[in-house]
């Protein structure tokens, strides 16, 4: 337990970094994709990039200072939440741009279509993150199914040095 309670904290601040990245260069892909449209899937994880920045705030900060916020399926429910949103949206957008043939040799290789290309890859990596996360919150309800007590693992909060 002692080398998860060491992983968690890095993996939240990967997972918030990130977030913030995919958010960014979304951002610009959208505001720079055509004259009046963004895609729906870029738009969308803009929004998973906002949610996945509310979830970790709520992931770090409730077990550390509102334990009664913290329950164990609380914390599965957003981690599996934010895990599927990602998975969601990055498919989505790798078949868009798949779609549109967003590749080197056609011509197509533009600003818009690079940063989605950019974004896409941090968005897949995220998931992967957020898979972690959830499989470690799924085996800690599970390890305790027989126990009345909704407590969070304390093996994955984020301990303040």
């Amino acid at each position: 337990m002692a080398f998860i309670e060491a992983l968690i904290l890095p993996l939240r601040v990967i997972q918030a970094v990130f977030a913030i990245i995919v958010l960014g260069v979304l951002a610009y892909a959208a505001n720079d994709w055509a004259y009046y449209w963004s895609p729906s899937q870029v738009n969308f994880l803009i929004f998973t990039s906002v949610w996945t920045l509310l979830a970790v705030a709520y992931l770090v900060i409730a077990p550390m200072h509102f334990k009664t916020a913290a329950h164990k399926f609380g914390i599965l429910a957003a981690e599996t939440i934010t895990m599927l949103f990602w998975f969601a949206g990055f498919i989505a957008l790798a078949v868009l741009l798949t779609d549109i043939d967003c590749t080197a040799h056609t011509g197509k290789y533009w600003g818009p279509c690079r940063a989605s290309i950019a974004g896409d890859v941090f968005a897949a990596f995220e998931w992967l993150l957020f898979t972690a996360t959830t499989i470690m919150a799924a085996l800690y309800c599970w390890r305790t199914r027989n126990e009345r007590s909704g407590k969070h693992d304390p093996a994955v909060e984020v301990h303040h040095v």
